[in-house]
């Protein structure tokens, strides 16, 4: 494999860690509100869903700290490969990457749309 330059990557990485702070932020945020409509609504339908979406932040918010782990697992193992190489990386470390855009754009798409059918449940229910 050819060397690739640790800078393409650690762009992206430093991209990717910002957005799961926001979402984990935001993933706050819901959860809140999620509080706030079980206060006001006790039926069994409505704490069924509250239920629900509780689990869901929770998986989510365990799936992005996972996450931002092996991003960081990686920025490390790369800058001490990178040590060695000169500035550069053996291109093992694109599979990794690849890899890593997989599992990212793969969480930003359910967080996504977790919070779209959250918000629709919030506006029925608040």
């Amino acid at each position: 494999m050819s060397d690739i330059s640790i800078q393409k990557i650690d762009h992206s990485y430093n991209e990717w860690l910002s957005s799961l702070d926001f979402y984990l932020q935001e993933i706050g945020i819901l959860k809140e509100r999620l509080t706030e409509i079980g206060g006001k609504n006790t039926s069994h339908e409505v704490s069924k869903e509250l239920e629900h979406y509780e689990n869901q932040f929770t998986v989510q918010r365990d799936n992005m700290e996972r996450l931002k782990h092996n991003i960081h697992s990686s920025i490390h193992n790369m800058s001490e490969e990178a040590k060695k190489g000169a500035g550069h990386v053996d291109g093992a470390f694109q599979d990794q990457f690849s890899q890593l855009r997989a599992l990212y754009e793969t969480e930003e798409t359910v967080v996504n749309e977790l919070r779209q059918n959250f918000n629709r449940f919030s506006a029925e229910w608040m």
